[in-house]
């Protein structure tokens, strides 16, 4: 994964002149946010690999992943199946085999409290239209009870009614038959390769639907810089921003918002990967997931990708006199230049006299910060607002764990993770609109290709950390903050 996001970060051009009223780093990622209105076929395949890399966390939190590698490569019917449907369709046998793994982790009796069923997931209206066959019969049960009925006096009298209560069952459900389900799937999905001309679309069909993936081809087609020979879902994906090919993007939200569809096709990509690996070396397999479990609450579904990457040695700031006597150890202080840097501190220690102190964090988080706050601004501009840029107001850094215990946010469960350095929180609720939608479309941009981990805590306030790979990208990106801001203060 390191590679991969130093090889990226070699196509962003370095020390680009930039505007001089604010910071413009020249450790750069391409193609996010604002540069996403021209990827080159380069940009395009590496963020692409770095998406694939970035389904990792999606699928090996889960805890059936690991037995779902098991049941999908160690039975011997399964794979006869998968090879015949590969045999049949033309698609890949592992194409197959991860499909089936992120739909049923291999549980030929699987059922979506949605409605799809099976070892592949199927509803009852695309079976049918795969040839396999639900059958459904209304069956009645009969109910008795006493039933009040008018009498003549003030003596209530009663009989007995009874009563045909109807209900389904199922007579038969190919889909709970894997020589059944299997060879269907792949001849469908096969059928919409043709149908769109992409094996990716025909991915992307599977999960969301040949209306939706018609529709989102169309407006794939109409974007701007998009090449006539490109019309792919990766291009899809990273050729839109709220201000490029907006429609685009509003299309690819709302489909987020309903099951992350447009992600399923990178997802299927990656759980190829993942399968071929727990061929070749089982045990590394185990290694991996145990890695995306985490130190913490274990047995239990992570819920972010900062749930992952902290550990129980990162967090050691316990007390106020840890963070003082770090003396710039780990941590450093944050620069408070609000128009120049991007971000304001609002921190709120207890005591005002702890405030420098409060206003330190590690500079992987600092750099994070200041990067966030570029990309936001400078999407933000694109926009041409009303309103001028406002400063990302940032409620917390370094913060030790008797500070929490004592606090408001000792009843958040993210605060704890304040006490590592190695994260900060950004308060949204004053910030227009348009802001807020640039400021999370980053956010999301940087979090697919692996540099930070974000989610909500609390109300309108999001906490923020850049992964491990990435720390050593955002610490350069806060040595050229610290040495600009010394050319700033000596011009001045």
């Amino acid at each position: 994964m390191r590679f991969a996001i130093l090889w990226l970060l070699t196509l962003a051009p370095l020390g680009q002149a930039g505007p001089a009223d604010y910071f413009v780093p020249s450790h750069r990622v391409a193609g996010i946010g604002v540069g996403r209105d021209d990827l080159s076929a380069e940009v395009l395949a590496a963020r692409t690999d770095l998406m694939i890399q970035s389904q990792t966390f999606a699928i090996l939190r889960e805890q059936e992943a690991l037995p779902g590698a098991r049941r999908i490569t160690g039975n011997a019917k399964l794979q006869a199946l998968f090879q015949s449907a590969a045999e049949q369709s033309g698609l890949p046998a592992s194409l197959l085999e991860a499909i089936a793994y992120l739909e049923s982790w291999g549980d030929a009796k699987a059922e979506s409290p949605a409605g799809p069923r099976g070892i592949m997931q199927i509803s009852a209206a695309t079976a049918r239209a795969m040839g396999l066959r639900v059958i459904v019969a209304t069956r009645y049960r009969l109910t008795r009870e006493r039933a009040a009925v008018s009498g003549s006096g003030k003596r209530t009298r009663y009989r007995t009614v009874t009563r045909r209560i109807p209900y389904i069952v199922t007579v038969r459900d190919d889909r709970m038959y894997p020589e059944r389900a299997i060879p269907a799937a792949a001849r469908y999905i096969a059928g919409m390769e043709q149908k769109y001309g992409g094996r990716d679309w025909a991915i992307f069909a599977y999960h969301c639907g040949q209306g939706c993936v018609a529709e989102m081809m169309d407006l794939t087609r109409k974007a701007r810089g998009i090449p006539p020979g490109e019309i792919t879902v990766p291009r899809m994906f990273f050729s839109c921003s709220p201000v490029w090919n907006r429609e685009l993007y509003q299309a690819i939200w709302q489909q987020m918002q309903r099951d992350w569809s447009p992600t399923y096709y990178f997802r299927v990509l990656r759980a190829q990967q993942l399968l071929a690996l727990y061929r070749r070396d089982p045990e590394e397999f185990g290694r991996l997931a145990e890695e995306y479990r985490g130190d913490f609450a274990p047995g239990t579904r992570p819920q972010h990708r900062l749930a992952v990457w902290l550990k129980h040695d990162d967090l050691i700031f316990q007390n106020i006199d840890d963070i003082r006597s770090d003396a710039g150890r780990k941590l450093v202080r944050a620069i408070d230049r609000p128009e120049y840097f991007g971000y304001t501190l609002r921190l709120t220690p207890d005591t005002p006299a702890d405030l420098d102190t409060f206003a330190e964090a590690s500079p992987a988080a600092l750099g994070a910060l200041s990067y966030i706050a570029f990309e936001t601004r400078r999407l933000y501009a694109e926009l041409k607002p009303d309103q001028p840029f406002q400063p990302l107001p940032v409620s917390s850094l370094v913060e030790p764990a008797a500070f929490l215990k004592v606090s408001a946010q000792a009843r958040q469960k993210e605060a704890l993770s304040h006490t590592s350095g190695q994260v900060f929180d950004i308060d949204y609720s004053d910030l227009p609109p348009s802001e807020v939608e640039c400021l999370r479309f980053v956010l999301e941009d940087l979090g697919w290709e692996g540099y930070l981990g974000f989610i909500e805590d609390g109300i309108a306030s999001l906490h923020i950390g850049p992964s491990p790979e990435s720390r050593d990208f955002f610490s350069s990106v806060f040595q050229e903050e610290l040495a600009k801001n010394a050319d700033e203060t000596a011009a001045r």
